[in-house]
């Protein structure tokens, strides 16, 4: 009741960085421009009120602001400071980056048009003209007609249903959207052999060779291989043209659906395009770095040039360093093969439900380092380093390393050497409760016999060799592309939002069970023969004599606190136990020898689903 009553009291100004991040990872998708964005987070804001989702973003909003306070703090001080040095490094490193500006390259983004949509379209013509989505639970992809709506890859579908009632919904089928990618990609290998897989519905090309053996504009090059994909497939896809991966990605977004667009390879062209680019729309940039830049007076990519003294000190010279490139218009250029690009470490991370129990957490700890051992096995590399990464259920995020003596890669030693860890972050962070926990290995080395030269020397492992200049370093010395840091991080939190709002779809629907229960049964037996009805453990309520029914119920009760309270508050019985309730069981009448429905392996089965559905989840745009 007091939670309800703050949240009415404070919705206005305190919750409109809450309505804002509310919107989602897919704000900026092809199709929204015409929608009012106001009303699409009225909407959801209200329709996810009072769940565990909007608990868990609001808790998230609250750190957020928070931290960007502290970041506002040291702003203040270090205007008032001399930072006549880190000006002078920042342009140094400009003008460092403007000597390698490569212009030479055709760089291009192809992405299919709301891709599990059109395949299902082409089974069924019909909805082409009409609002449809796939997936139910949460979409991850919507047609056009639906976007006009603000329906959008990554909304719960009970929330798309509010914005746009006559909307459609076909559950996955991932076997026909990976045979259709599959066409696709075979008409992309004529152009470039060696193209890059971004997802199942995008790719990256090098189409400079392509264009200078067939003497083509990449216009004329983009417009052939297009048509012949939508020839062929019968799909449309859009594309970015541009000098880098970065810009191409960009690009290929403006003139959506079954379009294309050039950025010219000029620096002045790309230095204009770039001013005025809103942040968030680069690959890289996702909700929560957007509002911490945004706090700081970067808006667009053209603001980060006068802030480049303070970014450093601010966010961190990898972001630093990702920054200026943004502002250059500056990107990769190399496109090859995902199974071609160095691997730098071995990790596995695992979400579940709040855990806080010692022993259950040194458990977790154990099947990470098992199932890590299993992945080290099988990609052939062990680690000198090892880290810890662990997620509070506030959303806050530590890691923690250490080198061990030797290279590992066996479970017991990630176990020994993990351990210590999460024992130091346990007594640092008293009964904290963990939501993810993941370990990962750096500066990793070959399993494999070092091959031996003429000479009699070890070859050094092709994982040791230097990386081009275009690669950072990395506190501990592990080489990483600062773009593909940024994009990696920015892909995790569209993961933890599809997550996320798969838990809040669910909760819906047992809140919609739990009513439909409770005010009009599908058939009413007869007076004379209407069964006894079944009480309900947690709220006495009578309930209709059904397993499945009762347990859903039940299932719901639990699942409310304001239930639990207000049991704790007028019963004089002991208060109910906070990890798995006994009532449900023993308090049942007659038919109690009845047990509960639900599988003992239906939650991992529920998380193998979402870890599969998980990996399509960034396509479909």
């Amino acid at each position: 009741m007091a939670a309800a009553e703050r949240h009415n009291a404070s919705d206005a100004p305190v919750h409109h960085s809450l309505k804002y991040s509310l919107l989602g990872p897919s704000l900026t998708k092809a199709g929204q421009d015409s929608v009012d964005q106001s009303k699409v987070s009225e909407i959801i804001y209200n329709a996810s009120k009072g769940s565990k989702f909007f608990n868990n973003e609001e808790t998230r909003d609250k750190s957020l602001t928070d931290k960007i306070s502290k970041i506002l703090a040291r702003k203040r001080q270090l205007e008032r400071l001399d930072v006549s040095s880190d000006l002078r490094r920042a342009d140094d490193y400009v003008a460092e980056l403007e000597l390698g500006r490569d212009l030479s390259q055709v760089i291009v983004h192809m992405d299919c048009d709301a891709f599990y949509a059109a395949v299902e379209e082409l089974d069924r013509p019909e909805l082409k003209d009409v609002p449809m989505a796939v997936g139910k639970g949460v979409l991850t992809t919507c047609n056009y007609h639906a976007r006009k709506f603000g329906c959008r890859s990554g909304m719960a579908g009970f929330v798309a249903m509010k914005l746009c009632p006559q909307l459609i919904c076909l559950p996955l089928n991932f076997e026909k959207y990976s045979a259709k990618a599959q066409e696709i990609r075979a008409i992309l290998a004529e152009y470039d052999p060696r193209y890059e897989s971004a997802s199942v519905d995008e790719a990256y090309l090098n189409l400079t060779q392509y264009c200078e053996e067939h003497r083509l504009t990449p216009e004329e090059a983009v417009r052939q291989m297009r048509a012949e994909v939508h020839e062929k497939t019968k799909v449309t896809v859009s594309a970015g043209i541009a000098a880098n991966a970065k810009l191409a990605k960009i690009a290929s977004n403006q003139n959506k659906p079954n379009g294309q667009f050039r950025i010219a390879s000029d620096r002045q062209t790309i230095m204009d395009f770039m001013k005025t680019l809103p942040c968030r729309k680069v690959n890289g940039i996702g909700r929560v770095f957007e509002r911490e830049l945004d706090a700081v007076g970067i808006k667009t990519c053209g603001d980060i040039y006068a802030h480049r003294a303070y970014l450093s000190q601010l966010f961190g010279q990898k972001a630093f360093q990702f920054l200026m490139q943004c502002y250059l218009g500056l990107g990769r250029t190399n496109i090859q093969p995902a199974e071609d690009y160095e691997r730098k470490s071995v990790g596995t991370e695992s979400t579940f439900r709040e855990m806080s129990s010692p022993t259950e957490l040194r458990e977790k700890l154990r099947h990470i380092a098992d199932e890590l051992e299993g992945d080290l096995k099988r990609t052939g590399f062990k680690g000198r380093t090892l880290c810890i990464k662990i997620k509070l259920h506030t959303y806050e995020v530590y890691t923690r390393q250490m080198t061990p003596p030797f290279a590992i890669h066996l479970a017991d030693d990630l176990y020994k050497y993990g351990l210590p860890m999460l024992e130091k972050l346990m007594k640092e962070i008293p009964s904290m409760k963990l939501r993810l926990m993941g370990l990962r290995v750096t500066h990793i080395v070959s399993l494999k016999k070092p091959e031996i030269d003429f000479f009699g020397r070890q070859r050094l492992a092709s994982s040791n060799k230097l990386s081009t200049s275009s690669k950072l370093s990395s506190n501990d010395g592990w080489e990483v592309w600062p773009e593909a840091e940024f994009e990696e991080a920015a892909r995790q939190e569209r993961d933890e939002e599809m997550n996320e709002l798969e838990k809040l779809s669910q909760e819906h629907e047992e809140q919609k069970d739990f009513t439909i229960t409770e005010r009009a049964p599908d058939e009413e037996p007869a007076p004379d023969q209407e069964p006894e009805k079944w009480p309900c453990p947690i709220c006495t309520l009578p309930q209709p004599p059904d397993d499945k029914s009762f347990n859903s119920h039940i299932d719901f009760c639990l699942s409310r606190q304001t239930i639990k309270e207000a049991i704790k508050s007028t019963t004089p019985a002991p208060p109910l136990p906070t990890e798995k309730p006994q009532a449900a069981t023993s308090s049942k009448p007659a038919p109690a020898r009845r047990k509960r429905g639900r599988p003992k392996s239906g939650a991992s089965t529920t998380d193998n689903g979402r870890e599969k559905r998980r990996a399509f989840f960034t396509g479909g745009t």
